[in-house]
């Protein structure tokens, strides 16, 4: 028979013991079993002494043996910890997300508010500006306007800073004449050089880009606005270079440059160049953050070439674009013989501000306009006792149930097919300005720009009677 041997106790080595010889009287088949078990032996031998070598040094292989399955008891335990604490990481992330997205609705919800007051001050200081004044109260009236436009830009900045953080700005991609944006910028820009010896140069285009257009033009804003703040002497120029790959959008100065070790950090948060802004100037250095942002969203390459002591050139490069067969042209800069388009032209407006309303037509009137203002469709509607208007200025967000702008220029329309329409909201969803354009509408932003609105009037009314 076979050998037997008892369990060893742990670390102690293994003792197999020496197999049993055959007795002389055994049988054939005893003699077969102890010769087989003296095989076995040897083979069992030769295992545990390559075990033995292969093992840690000094031990048996039983205590090796123990030695492995501590060893895994104790990776079982580190990885359930492991995975506890990743479950609660997940969880401390996705309560953070939901705070950061609840701060920016907040933040979104706030500023809409905000922005409704404001948008009216806009209006009755554009308004203003429209009528001869005093030159002491013509420069009350100015000062009145930065500081309304110092509000607006700290506040849109505020909130863009927060949506783009949360990563819930969606770029709204459609194909554009870049001069549709430019010659707004170019514009209102030349209204803001100041300066005596400052001057803005601009070279339009005809090229069509894709891109968003709101988020461009906050790009484009900042450029200029950057070179604005450090340019006091000499040139700003406004402009594009054609590329194979797209449209390069730049913005170029002959201000004090930017040295070497500040041109990646000017891109991060809070952060200015030098001292070369003075105390009128209260910005929160967040301008070039937000367009190394959208511009990474849009996927549009920046650029920055500069020469300290000659100035800088900021750009931007956008993809070609293709207009479809149906496009209105080009917004125009507005002169002598196209201010006539807008003299007593019919203009609705519903609004259910009525600070907005009273803002809204004093402005128009002063462009002289015709101006009929609701602060509901069916007030409109009961007010309008059947005339018909050249075009309608509609606030997204009305107070009537189940009304919002859109669909009260649908009802006018259906009484008035092809009235041009202008839809005005301060809701930055792209799903609005992407239904707005599909119906042929035209969409603005609150705070209103004042020169925006007459441009597209200039242009609605334009393309009309043309």
């Amino acid at each position: 028979m076979a050998c037997t041997s008892t369990r060893p106790s742990p670390g102690l080595p293994l003792d197999l013991g020496q197999p049993r010889q055959a007795p002389d009287n055994a049988g054939p088949r005893e003699r077969a079993l102890l010769e087989e078990n003296a095989r076995l032996h040897r083979i069992v031998t030769a295992l545990m002494e390559r075990v033995e070598s292969a093992g840690m040094a000094g031990d048996a292989p039983y205590a090796a043996f123990e030695h492995a399955v501590l060893l895994a008891e104790q990776v079982r335990e580190r990885t359930e910890t492991l995975q506890h604490t990743l479950a609660e990481l997940h969880a401390a992330k996705a309560e953070a997300e939901a705070a950061n997205l609840s701060k920016t609705r907040f933040l979104a919800a706030v500023s809409h508010d905000l922005l409704q007051p404001l948008n009216a001050a806009r209006l009755f200081t554009s308004a203003l500006e429209e009528h001869r004044l005093p030159a002491p109260s013509t420069r009350l009236v100015g000062n009145i306007d930065r500081s309304l436009k110092d509000v607006e830009a700290l506040l849109g900045t505020l909130v863009d800073i927060s949506r783009l953080d949360a990563g819930v700005l969606e770029p709204d991609i459609t194909a554009f004449p870049v001069a549709r944006l430019l010659d707004v910028l170019a514009e209102e820009y030349r209204q803001m050089v100041a300066s005596p010896g400052l001057e803005l140069h601009y070279v339009g285009s005809s090229a069509v880009v894709a891109s968003d257009l709101a988020l461009l033009a906050r790009v484009v804003r900042n450029f200029l606005t950057n070179a604005l703040r450090y340019t006091r002497r000499g040139k700003i120029l406004l402009g594009c270079r054609r590329r194979p790959e797209g449209i390069e959008v730049l913005v170029a100065d002959s201000g004090p440059g930017i040295p070497e070790a500040q041109r990646e950090t000017i891109f991060q948060e809070f952060q200015r160049l030098g001292d070369h802004h003075d105390a009128e100037d209260r910005g929160l250095g967040l301008g070039l953050a937000i367009v190394d942002r959208i511009a990474g969203m849009l996927a549009h390459p920046l650029r920055l070439t500069t020469v300290p002591g000659r100035g800088a050139l900021f750009s931007i490069l956008v993809p070609h674009g293709r207009l479809s067969p149906v496009v209105h042209q080009p917004l125009a800069v507005s002169g002598p013989g196209q201010a006539s388009v807008l003299e007593q032209a019919r203009i609705w407006v519903i609004d259910n501000d009525p600070g907005i309303c009273s803002g809204m037509a004093a402005l128009l009137e002063g462009w002289g306009c015709r101006t009929l203002t609701a602060t509901s469709l069916g007030d409109l509607e009961n007010k309008a006792a059947g005339e018909r208007a050249d075009a309608l200025l509609v606030d997204y967000h009305l107070a009537e149930a189940g009304i919002d702008g859109l669909a009260a220029a649908a009802r006018l329309r259906e009484r008035q097919p092809g009235l041009p329409v202008v839809v005005i909201t301060a809701n930055h969803d792209t799903a609005i300005k992407g239904l707005a354009r599909q119906l042929g509408y035209g969409c603005l932003l609150k705070p209103l720009k004042p020169l925006r609105l007459r441009m597209l009037l200039l242009d609605l009314l334009g393309s009309r009677s043309g």
